[in-house]
């Protein structure tokens, strides 16, 4: 048996969303994330209701392997959804979503915690900077604020444009 201190590594930040919780939180769905997140292609969702519930199963690409997804809690009364995500190898990963009023619209408390498995998560690990993850929630909360805004997903041609 191997026992040693895990490499891990936390990240949170809040965004600020043009909507109230409760047109925020449905979005948070491994099926709904394709209305506004370009390129999101989940491979296989396995859910009783087609959408986001506890103990829904997904996965995704991962580099030539894959990555498995389980919903380990979702709450709607309090805007709340929980993600474990498995890719072997590399990390695990805990995502906590926590969505509440916040003016006009909501604030979004995202939260990622990777665990490695070995050493291509230790570089994933080691490459988790607060200046990367900050990049990664903005364009997140900016393609999420666009969605909400005009119901449409922001495409890249789009965003490069905003940038200039």
């Amino acid at each position: 048996m191997n026992i040693k201190p895990p490499n891990r590594i936390a990240r949170s930040y809040i965004q600020r969303l043009v909507a109230p919780p409760s047109e925020v939180f449905p979005l948070l769905c491994p099926v709904r994330e394709a209305d506004w997140i370009e390129g999101w292609a989940p491979r296989q969702v396995l859910s009783e209701s087609g959408l986001a519930e506890p103990n829904c199963v997904f996965t995704t690409a991962e580099g030539d392997s894959e990555a498995v997804w389980v919903i380990t809690r979702h709450d709607p009364g309090v805007c709340a959804v929980e993600m474990v995500r498995v890719a072997p190898g590399v990390t695990v990963c805990r995502l906590t979503i926590e969505v509440v009023p916040h003016g006009d619209g909501s604030a979004a408390t995202v939260t990622y915690r990777h665990t490695s498995l070995g050493p291509a998560g230790d570089q994933l690990v080691g490459s988790f900077t607060e200046d990367y993850y900050r990049g990664f929630m903005e364009e997140w909360e900016r393609r999420l604020n666009h969605y909400l805004s005009t119901g449409r997903m922001l495409v890249s041609a789009e965003t490069s444009g905003a940038a200039s």
